[in-house]
């Protein structure tokens, strides 16, 4: 196993563990997140914010793990399916209720200095809001 695919595997430890303090750890300060048709944010700050976010309106685990490196250990990819629970009713969707769902999810990542630089993260929404009933 190559230290950039240890690295991806223990950010998504730490994301199956909880803990949101060494997911962070993992990252590069100026870490750039583009959300899920959304806007690409900047830095350590707005990342735990999305965390605290996310950790507040969804409950989830990820199933079917599978890391894939590219050959200078500078990009990184991984592919899973996400099932969860919505908790909170997250702004511009459907209201939640419990609902639960299960749908596949890509990640792209750029590595630097040891450090995760970069994280894409890339799921189809309109059949998560299907599931959920919206």
């Amino acid at each position: 196993m190559t230290e950039t695919e240890r690295l991806i595997r223990a950010y998504y430890a730490a994301f199956a563990a909880g803990d949101r303090a060494r997911m962070l750890a993992l990252l590069a300060e100026d870490v750039a997140h583009d959300v899920n048709q959304g806007a690409r944010q900047t830095g350590k700050a707005a990342f735990a914010a999305f965390l605290a976010h996310m950790d507040r309106c969804y409950r989830e685990v990820l199933r079917e793990l599978v890391v894939m490196v590219d050959a200078s250990g500078s990009r990184a990819a991984a592919e899973f399916i996400v099932e969860g629970e919505y908790l909170a009713t997250d702004a511009g969707l459907p209201e939640a209720r419990g609902q639960r769902y299960a749908l596949p999810a890509g990640a792209f990542f750029a590595v630097k200095d040891g450090k995760i630089a970069r994280v894409t993260v890339y799921y189809n929404l309109p059949a998560w809001i299907r599931q959920v009933g919206g």
